[in-house]
């Protein structure tokens, strides 16, 4: 009988999901938590003794494993999240689709750009403060535009490795979905036309353009598919069309920072260097 239940009439994903269910919920810090992790015990003591410690501290995220392959970091947060220059994000731990293995070489608290949404611990009034999850997001992404609006209200993000959860992963939209593929590109640009400084953007939105369509077409050669390419054909289509909500959400953030950023190339590094590993960067 302690338990409310929330019914929405349509699925509005992770953002509006979470969105809704946080709208009820007074408390100084939330855990977001997919229902595909497994916890391990005493997992949320030190993050929640590093916001008590911090009152400028948005959001702590746990080291996150392959739930299948536990001796792996997994694919979505692994020990950290980052953003390179032009908006795409990697980890500390995962370079694109390379996953490395947990040998501790990131058994050090360390400053991240985003927190995964698979597993986070948010102090509700920074969320409160950057307005939210964003609906529009629908699903993916929809964490990295929390966390990098909640930098810009002054706040930061940070990993603890002592905390240790095990995720799943691609359980809601597998992955190589096609959906998945249009919304990871489609929120990704939605994001930079959010939060980035007009000239940072102005630089970024060309190059992106070049690149996602060079994406397009190895996806072609790769697997002799269509269906990836159309997918960011259509995130692009659709950011175009909805053009002027994207602007308005841009004008209801006030600061635009690119200081969470690093200001390499996660693409130049992964094919021209031949990075597959974050401390190689």
């Amino acid at each position: 009988p302690q338990v409310a239940m929330l019914r929405n009439a349509e699925n509005t994903g992770y953002a509006g999901g979470y969105r809704l269910g946080l709208q009820q919920i007074r408390a100084r810090y939330v855990v977001l938590l997919n229902q595909d992790v497994e916890v391990s015990p005493g997992w949320l003591d030190a993050p929640v003794q590093m916001l008590d410690q911090d009152p400028l501290l948005a959001a702590v995220q746990p080291k996150i494993l392959d739930l299948r392959k536990r001796t792996h970091f997994e694919y979505a947060g692994a020990a950290g999240g980052k953003l390179d220059f032009l908006g795409y994000p990697f980890c500390r731990g995962r370079i694109l689709t390379v996953i490395e293995e947990d040998r501790a070489q990131y058994d050090q608290e360390d400053e991240i750009a985003w927190a995964s949404g698979a597993c986070m611990l948010v102090r509700m009034e920074a969320y409160q403060k950057a307005g939210g999850l964003d609906p529009w997001f629908f699903a993916h992404m929809e964490e990295i535009d929390l966390c990098w609006r909640m930098i810009a209200c002054g706040y930061h993000i940070r990993y603890h490795p002592g905390s240790v959860v095990y995720h799943l992963g691609g359980g809601s939209l597998p992955y190589g979905n096609r959906r998945k593929t249009l919304l990871n590109f489609r929120n990704n640009l939605s994001m930079l036309i959010k939060n980035l400084p007009l000239i940072h953007l102005l630089f970024a939105l060309p190059l992106r353009a070049l690149l996602d369509a060079m994406a397009a077409i190895r996806t072609i050669f790769a697997s002799r598919s269509f269906q990836d390419a159309g997918a960011i054909f259509s995130a692009w289509l659709q950011v175009f069309q909805n053009l002027p909500l994207l602007l308005r959400k841009r004008a209801e953030q006030p600061v635009k920072t690119n200081k969470l950023l690093w200001r390499g190339s996660i693409l130049f590094a992964y094919y021209l260097r031949a990075v597959r590993s974050y401390h190689r960067l």
